[in-house]
């Protein structure tokens, strides 16, 4: 993403803020960002699409620095998951992205309202995966079911303490709360072998991200990653950057991957020497296509 597109959504967002996103119009949009009309539809065909680029790039970089805790460390450790947690939670908090969320529930814009709902698959999917690495596997029928329990659980009581407490409610300790609250429960569920609903189902609500699970973008991610780590001190290490982030948004956030455009990609950066060298591209190429292999099986 180009700088100048990455500056009027930065200016749409603040206005967003100030004025709500129904209540500001796109000429409020370009006299605030100083851009032309046409600029603005060269970037997003509508004011709904600028807010959905938005989204992605709060939660891209939300993606990344959470991922970044995991480096290192043990997945099953629940003090990183926690650490995960919070970092979300400020994350909507500085972008008042609560706000955003309920005037688009509110809206007759049904393309953002899917979109939103896809969102709040996506952060039950996470959830639910991460806590088959804490809880282990052996627990994994239950975890779905519990996963729903621990957002309405975090959910709700985010809620009311906001509401007793407003910005001053410290959400590491209700963070802490709810997670003490369903480590019990998660027990408590798998010793009684209950179960409503069935992992699978993620499958059913998400239809268009079989190949793009938590163990596939987790391996793509830090992989793109060190390569990057490995870039840091080139001369043209902006132009392969933006590469490797054009693969890495195509996969994670289109809803239909253009397998030419990663592919020919791909070509251009096996043809750079100082890229062929490194075995994180290798991984990456066939990471993807081990990816396209399983869409095209499932097509």
């Amino acid at each position: 993403m180009n700088e100048r597109k990455k500056h009027v959504i930065k200016m749409a967002h603040q206005l967003f803020i100030e004025k709500g996103f129904q209540a500001t119009s796109i000429q409020d949009i370009l006299t605030y960002s100083g851009i032309s009309k046409g600029t603005f539809y060269n970037y997003f065909s509508s004011k709904s699409e600028l807010l959905i680029a938005l989204f992605r790039t709060i939660y891209k970089q939300l993606e990344k620095e959470r991922n970044d805790l995991l480096i290192g460390q043990d997945p099953s450790n629940i003090e990183i998951f926690i650490k995960q947690l919070e970092l979300q939670l400020e994350t909507n908090r500085a972008n008042k992205l609560i706000s955003l969320f309920e005037e688009v529930i509110f809206s007759n814009d049904e393309e953002l309202k899917q979109y939103i709902k896809r969102g709040q698959l996506r952060i039950l999917q996470w959830k639910y995966h991460r806590f088959i690495e804490i809880f282990g596997e052996d627990k994994e029928p239950y975890l779905l079911d519990c996963a729903v329990m621990f957002m309405g659980i975090l959910h709700n009581n985010l809620k009311y303490n906001n509401l007793a407490h407003g910005s001053n409610a410290s959400l590491s300790k209700i963070v802490r709360y709810c997670v003490s609250r369903i480590v019990k429960i998660v027990d408590e569920v798998a010793e009684a072998g209950d179960q409503l609903l069935k992992p699978e189902l993620l499958e059913n609500w998400l239809p268009n991200c079989k190949g793009n699970n938590h163990a596939f973008k987790n391996s793509l991610y830090h992989s793109i990653l060190e390569l990057k780590k490995a870039l840091i001190h080139h001369e043209e290490k902006s132009k392969y950057i933006e590469l490797l982030d054009f693969i890495q948004e195509e996969i994670v956030d289109s809803k239909k991957p253009r397998k030419f455009l990663i592919e020919l990609t791909l070509q251009n950066l096996k043809q750079e020497k100082v890229l062929f060298a490194h075995k994180e591209l290798h991984q990456i190429e066939q990471l993807i296509s081990a990816y396209f292999t399983q869409i095209d099986e499932i097509d």
